[in-house]
C-alpha cells in the first residue's frame, strides 16, 4: 500500500512554543512516526522533569512535493521565514548564518 504522503516539509510545535522545521524525503514517502533530527538535549535543558513526563508535541506538514529537490528548498525557506533558527523560537541549527545577516545591529 502507497504511503498517503510523499516528501513533506512539515512543523514540531513543542509545549514551550518552539519549532523545529524538518524535511522527510525518506522512500517510499513520509513516515507519521518521523519527527525529525532535532538535538533532544536543547529540547530536554527547556523542560523540567515534571514536564517531561507528560510531553506533547504537534506535527504540522506545511509543505508536500514528489520533487527531493523542491522539499530541499521549501525547507530552508521555511526555516528563514519562521525563524525556526533563532534559538529563542525554534531548535533549528542550520542557516544561523543568515539570522545573524537579518537582525538589525544593536545600538
Amino acid at each position: 500500500m502507497p504511503r498517503k504522503l510523499r516528501y513533506v516539509v512539515y512543523k514540531i510545535s513543542f509545549p514551550n512554543g518552539k519549532i523545529y522545521v524538518g524535511k522527510d524525503i525518506g522512500e517510499p514517502g513520509h513516515s507519521l512516526r518521523y519527527f525529525g533530527s532535532w538535538n533532544v538535549l536543547d529540547v530536554e535543558a527547556d523542560f523540567s522533569v515534571e514536564e517531561l513526563r507528560d510531553f506533547s508535541l504537534r506535527k504540522e506538514i506545511l509543505f508536500e512535493s514528489d520533487d527531493k529537490a523542491e522539499i530541499s528548498r521549501k525547507e530552508s525557506e521555511f526555516i528563514i521565514a519562521l525563524r525556526s533558527n533563532d534559538p529563542e523560537i525554534g531548535y533549528n541549527k542550520t542557516h544561523r548564518r543568515v539570522l545573524q545577516r537579518t537582525r538589525p545591529e544593536k545600538a
